[in-house]
């Protein structure tokens, strides 16, 4: 059965937000941004804009307590990754809700959890006798290793702003402590060109290149395996190489995405490549993350878990999860408050055709960030 009306506030806010094409590239998010903006000050929060590109905005809300202690932020992201080649059965754009799934591009990647988390503020502005802040960060450019955040922590002090951080990416609302870093490195082999006819007198970079290769695939980081997360892995995403078939390839290269556990540091990885493929090869950063964990026995998240045990019916186990999040930027930014990743999306549908989130799950995020709201403070 399929559903005409917008539904609940937050489901008919979630919609709206999916019609807004904020895809990245190029991104776009200002129209979602200030629809979002004035929606808060409409209900008493001080808001700011931050653009780090034309069109590439970002939101700052708050929203000040009746108490000395910080107020709980909340942070999501409004761009989403293109909708890729095979074709859509539901409109990406169109919000379509069918039974209890809610469609569309960015439904669980995861402007479902914006809609909560903003409707959630909304009515904690009207709360008689409020007591707790809250802060809202609604980024531009998540997808692109955080390029709003990155922005936002550039232009404004944000260190003791918020006491404890909520991101909402899609965890079908299960509470997550801990997620992977990311480094990534563009390798280079060079070599000397020469006819494809007389390869005897030329240097193969492609050759070279496939010897990185073979020693990447058994790469060994040499730290132990993480209890959340894992071990570190490795991934060769991209590779380049020659100018012609008819040449010996003087140039190759390859692009190569790390997923760091906590305790690792980007300089100790960059030696051990380095000791690994030799002084021939170079290695060059393009862009990095990084990881996030905050303690299970930390008082904040041990409410939270309480919290959602009432939602979920059942006691939240301590999970990681393999990707970055805005939190690689705006945990340490905050100086470092306990930080849980919590959203309503599916985490097995974000990037996915035909995406979706549970309607269910939605509704039932706005009432999980409520009481975690309440019993912040």
């Amino acid at each position: 059965m399929t559903t005409g009306g917008s539904g609940t506030e937050t489901l008919a806010l979630a919609r709206r937000l999916i019609a807004l094409d904020t895809i990245n590239p190029p991104g776009c998010e200002s129209p979602a941004a200030h629809l979002l903006g004035d929606l808060l000050a409409v209900a008493g929060y001080e808001t700011r804009y931050f653009e780090f590109a034309p069109g590439r905005t970002t939101l700052l809300a708050a929203l000040a307590g009746n108490d000395e202690r910080p107020p709980i932020g909340f942070t999501g992201h409004l761009d989403t990754v293109p909708l890729g080649a095979a074709p859509w059965v539901h409109d990406p754009f169109g919000g379509e809700v069918v039974n209890d799934r809610l469609y569309g591009r960015g439904a669980s990647d995861m402007k479902a959890a914006v809609a909560a988390m903003v409707v959630t503020a909304v009515r904690h502005a009207g709360v008689p006798g409020r007591r707790a802040g809250v802060t809202l960060v609604i980024t531009a450019g998540e997808e692109t290793s955080c390029e709003g955040a990155r922005h936002l922590a550039s232009s404004v002090e944000l260190r003791g702003r918020v006491g404890a951080l909520v991101v909402g990416e899609p965890t079908a609302n299960r509470p997550v402590i801990a997620h992977k870093g990311c480094v990534r490195y563009r390798i280079s082999t060079r070599g000397i060109a020469a006819h494809g006819s007389m390869p005897e007198q030329g240097v193969n970079a492609i050759h070279r290149m496939a010897e990185v290769i073979r020693l990447l695939q058994g790469f060994d980081f040499g730290v132990p395996a993480h209890e959340l997360l894992g071990a570190p892995t490795l991934n060769i995403g991209t590779i380049v190489g020659g100018a012609s078939i008819n040449s010996v390839a003087d140039a190759a290269s390859i692009g190569v995405d790390i997923r760091l556990v906590p305790g690792q540091d980007e300089d100790s990885v960059l030696a051990r490549l380095g000791a690994a493929l030799g002084d021939d090869v170079s290695i060059a950063r393009l862009e990095g993350a990084a990881s996030v964990e905050t303690d299970p026995a930390h008082p904040w998240i041990q409410s939270v878990f309480r919290v959602m045990e009432g939602v979920l019916g059942e006691r939240p186990a301590p999970a990681g999860v393999p990707y970055f999040t805005d939190a690689s930027v705006l945990t340490a930014a905050f100086g470092n408050p306990p930080t849980v990743i919590l959203g309503p999306g599916e985490p097995q549908m974000a990037h996915k055709t035909d995406e979706y989130c549970r309607v269910s799950l939605l509704e039932a995020s706005v009432e999980a960030y409520t009481e975690i709201i309440r019993r912040t403070v």
